[in-house]
Parts: structure tokens; sequence; C-alpha cells
């Protein structure tokens, strides 16, 4: 047996041993239990109890779930009828309905752990409680959760707990989850004022002068490698008229996810809505003008603000938010140009990720079970993708995502693994033979007819905003030199010492290097302190012998050291290559 395999299996006995537990605490008449499945560090159950829980719980039920497994008890698998089952569980009213809902003829088990109790589950399971003695678990927590995920039914207990076959592996992802914690963006991104939320505008972060300054950063070098690879920017509404939605199918299959605003009829064909995607504006820039093969490909890149209404529930700091700006790209090319321009997305996708460290995987999302258009076209679409991802990576070198394609066609996603391992779903290309169809976009090919045009939908960071709550986390708020909000805090010893700072400042914003500096009276040290609380990569403190020698005293972030006499120019001109090179590394050698 695989190690995958066994951890599904003691993890999903362990849900029944949970379920045990809570059972023998609060008695078997006043616990209706749910589900309990297993998932990825552990698993959970749900319950229906006669109080709610907290964390003074935790050990009691921990410890009887550690008795339970010293009983060493049996475990028994029965098959049987749909009857029988129903009479087993008459008194729990969450089995009952699982199993009325299965046909007569459904194979049916049970599993009893030793004779007390008893669970409707296909399996497999442990033979014995004593095959999970050497097992580690710990209560995660416990939270509301909806019967069967419908807010309408009624609210559950759901207890996650951690799993692991080792005490070692438990505390190794203990350790782990504890680092996550302290990189965790909802924390980092207030403290080094990066960005706010208010409950004025719920998922839609205010951004803040430090982390507007990032931002600005990231678009920078965005910009310049589109610049690079002939793409050309607009911007353009960020409300239109329904029509347009419609027009684009966005109004059958994404309005419930759109913000609307009525207009002044009543009828929705006089209704706006924020867009949820930047694709039909692309499209009308496509269109003022009739092109010709010869300006294919047409590449317009975007970063509007966007909108897509989510539940409360699911808004996440700056992983899941409301208002965002998507890092969009539109190509409008020729059926024979497809390989070729999404080879380059590619290139631009490796060049931006390795930039930052960052190793990614592509996967192939195929036709849902709301498509739009005609099938021979989807069919048609997914075979171009499958042979350009099969000469790129190799046949069966990456993975197929059944149904997860858009409305509109199928595509190609962008997953990125960050520093703590996660993966993360980033980039996406998307390749699109309908919208073009519904605008009845054209160019005049070379023999002189018109053709329609092939529309690639492409983004790497997918959102901005959630690609630097990716990034907060990664460097843990001490980015790289080239995207810090501030790259240089100086520090004049005393007030007489400003003179020389304020030389010290203006030769170093001469060279676009975001500077900040502190021209009171406060301690010197105070000051550094305030700087390093922010993770300015270099903190320059300038006193009596600097101003005379035109040097600077450089403190290093995450370095203990500070060099002397430090020339003002070779400074600049290290900090000047740091930019230019985006490099991760902080120099630590200022050499003339």
């Amino acid at each position: 047996m695989v190690k995958e395999e066994y951890k599904d299996i003691y993890r999903h006995s362990l849900a029944h041993i949970l379920a045990k537990a809570v059972i023998e605490i609060f008695g078997k008449e006043n616990v209706q239990y749910a589900i309990g499945p297993q998932i990825e560090d552990g698993f959970y159950y749900d319950f229906i109890l006669p109080r709610t829980l907290n964390k003074d719980d935790f050990p009691a039920i921990e410890n009887k779930m550690h008795e339970i497994l010293k009983r060493k008890e049996k475990w028994t698998c029965k098959e049987v009828s749909k009857a029988e089952a129903l009479d087993i569980f008459k008194d729990q009213k969450y089995k009952t309905e699982l199993i009325e809902e299965l046909p007569e003829d459904e194979k049916i088990t049970v599993y009893y752990t030793g004779d007390d109790y008893v669970d409707l589950c296909r399996g497999p399971h442990v033979e014995n409680s004593e095959d999970l003695l050497g097992a580690a678990f710990k209560i995660k927590s416990v939270s509301g959760a909806y019967w069967r995920g419908d807010e309408h039914r009624d609210m559950m207990q759901r207890i996650y707990v951690y799993a692991f076959p080792s005490k070692e592996e438990l505390k190794e992802h203990m350790k782990l989850l504890q680092e996550a914690m302290e990189r965790d963006h909802k924390k980092l991104g207030p403290q080094l004022d990066l960005f706010m939320f208010d409950e004025s505008a719920p998922g839609m972060p205010y951004w803040l002068p430090r982390g507007w300054k990032t931002f600005n950063a990231l678009l920078e070098f965005w910009r310049g490698i589109h610049e690079e690879h002939g793409y050309t920017e607009i911007a353009a509404p960020v409300i239109n008229n329904q029509k347009l939605w419609a027009t684009s199918g966005h109004w059958g299959h994404y309005k419930e996810n759109m913000f609307i605003i009525p207009g002044e009829k009543e009828d929705e064909s006089d209704y706006y809505a924020a867009k949820p995607m930047n694709c039909p504006n692309a499209i009308l820039v496509y269109k003022r003008s009739l092109r010709s093969y010869k300006e294919l490909p047409v590449r317009i890149n975007q970063v509007d603000v966007i909108h897509r209404k989510e539940k409360s529930g699911e808004l996440n700091g700056l992983f899941r938010v409301q208002m965002f700006r998507q890092d969009d790209a539109h190509i409008l090319c020729t059926e024979e140009q497809i390989a070729s321009e999404i080879g380059d997305i590619m290139d631009i996708a490796g060049q931006i990720y390795g930039t930052f460290g960052l190793t990614y995987k592509a996967e192939l999302s195929t036709r849902p079970d709301d498509y739009m258009g005609d099938i021979a076209v989807w069919d048609k679409a997914e075979a171009d993708l499958k042979k350009i991802l099969d000469d790129k990576y190799g046949e069966g070198n990456y993975e197929i995502n059944e149904g997860d394609g858009a409305f509109y066609g199928p595509k190609i996603d962008l997953k990125m693994r960050d520093a703590l391992g996660r993966e993360w779903q980033m980039g996406t290309i998307q390749l699109d033979f309908q919208l073009p169809l519904n605008f009845d976009c054209k160019y005049v090919a070379q023999d002189g007819s018109q053709k329609m045009p092939v529309m690639i939908h492409r983004a790497i960071f997918g959102s901005m905003e959630r690609f630097i709550g990716i990034l907060i986390e990664n460097f843990k708020g001490a980015f790289p030199f080239w995207l810090s909000p501030y790259q240089v805090g100086v520090v004049p010893i005393r007030t007489e010492h400003n003179e020389y700072a304020k030389k010290v400042v203006d030769a170093l914003r001469k060279a676009h290097i975001r500077t900040e500096v502190d021209y009171t009276d406060h301690n010197m040290k105070e000051k550094i302190k305030a700087y390093k609380n922010y993770k300015d990569p270099y903190i320059l403190v300038v006193g009596d012998k600097e101003a005379q020698e035109n040097t600077v005293s450089v403190n290093i972030r995450g370095n203990n050291r500070q060099l002397h006499d430090i020339p003002l120019d070779t400074f600049v001109a290290v900090c000047r290559k740091l930019n230019e090179e985006y490099t991760l590394e902080l120099a630590e050698e200022f050499n003339a």
C-alpha cells in the first residue's frame, strides 16, 4: 500500500474515532453525526451537539480518542439492505437522509468500531483500532458548516483535526503552519502599512502609500516585459451597458457574479454593470477599424479595475477580493499564429515567475457543461492546445482538468509553487473562437477575403492584488530590493546632519531609488528601528564623518553588521544595478 493511500485510510478511520469520542462525551441521544471525510492534512466531522464547542473542549475530546484507541477494538464491515440501514440509523437524521437518496439496489456498507459505534461508510478502514495507536493527531478548530453546504439547511459544528502517521510528521506540519502564520499577508500587510480594508467596501482593498509603491514597481516591471514582446496597453471604462455583456455572453453566464447598476428605464436593456472582465473592451478597441492580416497579431494589455461579486464568507484578504486589477492581455491573431503566440506567452510566464524564483506547471482545462458555441469548434480548440502542450512539455507531462474550461473556450492554467510549497492557480491562457464570432470581428486575409480572428485571453499574475499577497507571504514581507516600498531609509544622527542627509536623499532619488528620511530630532536608534520594522533593505546612517568624506554607513536588512566609509556614489551605483537586474538578493559588498 502506498503511503498516500495509507494516509487516506487512517485519517478516515480516525474520523470514526472522533465521532465515537464525541458520542461518548455527550451521550448518543444528544448527538447527530453527519459526514467525516479525510482532507489534505487530516479530516473533519460534522455534528449537531447540545452546546457550542470551544477550545477548552479540545483536550477532553483528544483524550477520549486516545482512550478509545487503547481499547484495541475490532472494526467490522457489514453489508446491509436499504431497509436495514434505515433501521440502524433511524435516530440519525442526516444518515437517514443520505440512505433515502440511495437506489434500492445500492450496495450499502456500515462499519462497526467495537459493538457500540456504527457508521455509514464505503470504507476501507483499519481492521483494529490498534493499527491507529502510532498515529498523531491534534484538533485544529471547530467552525460552523451548513449541512451539504446549503445556507438554507441546518448549521452544524465541524471539528477539524490534523492527522499524520507519526508525531514527527505532525510536529513538522505544525512548524510549517506556524511559519505560514508568521507570513500571513493579512497580518503583515497592515503591519507594514501596505493595504487596509474597510467595512464600507467589503473585499475591496485600499492601497496605502507604501503598498502602492510596491504595486507600481511590480506594474512597471510587467510593462517593461510586455513592451519587449510587442504588447500595447489600453485603459477602458469600468462600467458598461448590459448590451455589451449580453453580446459577450457574460450576462447569461456570469450575471450573478456582477455588480449591477439600474439605468433610467426599468427593463434590463438599460442596466449597467461594473465589468468583471476586460475582454469585451479589448474587442471594441480591435474593432475600431478593419484590420489587415499584416497587422496581426494585435496584442492588447490592460490593468483596469474589475469587480466580481463574492459571498462574504469566501473573502480572504488579498487572495479573494471583490475589486482587483488583472494583468490582462487579449491577443487577436490568425489560426496559424496560435502556436507561436502561446509559446511566447509561456516564455513571458517563465521570465516573470523566474524573476521571483517561483516554479510553475501547466494544466489544460476542457469544455464545461455550460459551454457556449459549436462543439466542433471546441474540439478543434482543445486539440490545438493539447498539441501545443505536447510539443512544449511532452505528451502526458501535464494534467487535464475535464470540464473546467471557461464558458467560451478551453484554457491552460499556470499553477505556481511558493516558498512554503503551496500551489497557487495563477496565470491562465484561454483560447476563444466564440467572442470574436459574437462581436463579428474580422480581418482582411492575404487573398482579400474577410476572416474571423482567434482571440487568446491571458494573464500571468492573474490578479495583481492576489499576486502581491502571495509575494508578501513568500518573502515574509521582506521584498527584494527592486520591489520594496522604500528601498533606502536615511537616518541623520542629529539635526545638524540633516543638510548632508538631504544631499544623500537627492542623489538616491535622482537615480530613481525609493528613499525615505527622518529629519526629526528623534533618537537615532528609534529612527533605525522604525525603518527596520518596515523591512527597508538598506538603512543609511550619516553624521560628521560621513558628511566630511561624502560617504554613508550602511545597515543591511537581515545582517547585524554595519558597513562604514562607503562612498555615496558607489552606494547609489549598486542600488541602481539592483533595480536594473531585478535581483532577489541584497548586495552586501560595496566596492568602488
